[in-house]
């Protein structure tokens, strides 16, 4: 363990373009040196100037993951949690918006005492204040901190002058990582050196000089490019990391270890690993995702899918991790396709087109845009017995499809869509709205980890295993409890309560009607990980294996 004042930190920094692969290589990094025996951390910064990651749109930004005190953040706060089993605080995510946002405040509360405030020092300062502030809430030994954007953006040039000021007062403690990539493109058929290159120069225009770099390419870095990068941005031939594009991000620690990234690490910062590097679970978990032949189809049916012509399939990156994790544990591949719910709604596609999936999972999202098509998915799924996962708002549009088709409550709706439904079967609980009448939005989000009593003779309480769960949650809506009796006296069994029995957190269709139709108020993809898969998705899996 590293002594007292003495904590390292590993700064990830990309090149080139976004979406290389920065936080699944701080990630990766984050593994291996657990792996060897050392306490770390993540920090996720983001350069954007909003506080949190709550009010972006996903088709642009990807998932919003949130933590276990509500915290919503980036995705890669996910990827964290899944690669290390840590699970993360609010001191280990930062953005621009929160660090101006706390400099203003102190600065009208005269924290400064009537100095003129600036971004250098006062910004930069706040910025090493925070990472020292999760580097002590965590107790750990190093800290790694990938910086959102790209070199050149001058959204993140504080954060990096952050980093170059901790190096300056330690400058064995601190390492810089450059994930940068290299194309190859299609007409010219050779690896090109020079934007990575250039990437380099720019860093060291802040006072920074890479220690390592991460090279991301389509293909194998060979010597050849190896020497040129080593000689054109003065790092050592053997602090050149290969980064092909592979099968999986979860080959990714490996790979990085057959260039003995973790040992290199290590030695740059003084240390040496206590045991070896340990990977053999992570090595488990990767050979049973290649072993996995049997496959299951398995459809999302979501709208948080078109961005133009392309598919982002990151706005429910957690859930496609979360059946991934179940199915190649069971030795299942799965095949997963993406429904967009409007397609349903335009009668683009009939429902009977469902037919040949094993199984279907509707997930979270807002707003009324789409919804008729997955009440009209969630119909055929409860009508023909196919396995079904509602989450979130899945879970209220079952709710409200089961009231209007099975108990004939024919206006049954939800206000989020109908404010002025007759029958708001999904409403704000009372307390909410007055801080809605106060334009107080965010006040009436339940975010976070909440408790779950699970009732004796269900099927979540025989696939959890336990009488109470904690689970995450980002929604605004509850079933209202003005229809709780009615609904379950025509059939709905709300599995999942609050302490207090007020908060209806899991319903479910009793086995003898349908196979396996359930479906959650909270998030439990977000507690998914590879070594730890999550009870319901397994058990959603083992449903849509019996039915194949």
């Amino acid at each position: 363990m590293t002594k007292k004042n003495n904590h390292k930190y590993i700064f990830v920094l990309g090149g080139v373009m976004s979406g290389i692969g920065k936080g699944i290589a701080t990630s990766s990094i984050g593994k291996i040196l657990q792996a060897s025996g050392f306490r770390i951390n993540l920090i996720k910064i983001d350069p954007y100037l909003n506080v949190d990651a709550g009010t972006m749109n996903p088709t642009e930004h990807g998932e919003v993951f949130v933590l276990d005190s509500g915290l919503e953040s980036d995705q890669d706060m996910g990827n964290y949690e899944r690669f290390t089993g840590i699970t993360s605080t609010n001191d280990d995510y930062i953005t621009s918006g929160m660090v101006y946002k706390y400099v203003i405040e102190k600065e009208r509360n005269l924290g400064y005492k009537g100095k003129c405030v600036e971004a250098i020092p006062d910004i930069v300062n706040e910025i090493v204040r925070r990472i020292k502030l999760s580097e002590q809430e965590d107790r750990s030994d190093i800290s790694i901190i990938e910086v959102g954007g790209t070199i050149g953006d001058y959204q993140n040039t504080m954060f990096i002058e952050a980093g170059r000021i901790l190096k300056l007062k330690n400058p064995k403690n601190v390492l810089f990582i450059l994930v940068s990539h290299l194309p190859v493109p299609a007409k010219v058929g050779e690896m090109k050196t020079r934007p990575t290159r250039i990437a380099s120069q720019t860093l060291n225009s802040y006072g920074v000089q890479a220690d390592f770099i991460i090279a991301r390419s389509s293909v194998k870095l060979d010597k050849k490019r190896k020497e040129k990068l080593a000689t054109s941005c003065n790092i050592p031939e053997k602090n050149i990391i290969s980064a092909p594009d592979i099968e999986s991000i979860y080959d990714v620690p490996i790979n990085f270890e057959l260039d003995k990234l973790g040992s290199k690490l290590l030695k740059s910062l003084g240390l040496k690993a206590l045991n070896g590097i340990d990977l053999k679970e992570w090595k488990n978990f990767v050979l049973k995702s290649k072993n996995a032949k049997k496959k299951l189809n398995i459809a999302i049916a979501g709208k948080y899918f078109g961005t133009g012509n392309f598919i982002l399939s990151d706005s429910y990156i957690s859930v496609i991790e979360a059946i991934k994790f179940s199915s190649y544990n069971l030795g299942i591949r799965p095949v997963l396709t993406w429904l967009n719910s409007k397609d349903f709604d335009r009668a683009t596609r009939k429902p009977s087109s469902l037919k040949k999936f094993d199984g279907i999972i509707v997930p979270g999202g807002f707003g009324e845009s789409g919804v008729g098509g997955k009440m009209n998915i969630i119909k055929y799924a409860r009508e023909n017995g196919i396995p079904f996962l509602g989450l979130c708002y899945g879970m209220q549009l079952a709710v409200v499809e089961y009231a209007r088709n099975v108990l004939e409550i024919k206006n049954a709706n939800t206000v989020e869509i109908d404010p002025n439904t007759a029958d708001p079967v999904i409403d704000i609980m009372p307390e909410q709205k007055k801080k809605l009448e106060k334009n107080d939005y965010g006040g009436t989000m339940r975010l976070g980890s909440y408790p779950a009593i699970l009732k004796e003779g269900t099927i979540v309480r025989k696939i959890y295993g336990v009488d109470k769960v904690n689970e995450r949650h980002r929604h605004r809506y509850e079933i209202n409890p003005e229809y709780i009796q009615k609904l379950e006296e025509g059939g709905i069994i709300f599995s999942g309560k609050s302490p207090n029995g007020r908060l209806m957190e899991i319903m479910e269709l009793s086995s003898k009607d349908h196979p396996f139709f359930v479906a959650t108020q909270f998030h439990p993809e977000f507690k998914a990980q590879p070594l730890l898969p999550h009870p319901l998705f397994t058990g959603f899996i083992k449903a849509c294996i019996n039915k194949k």
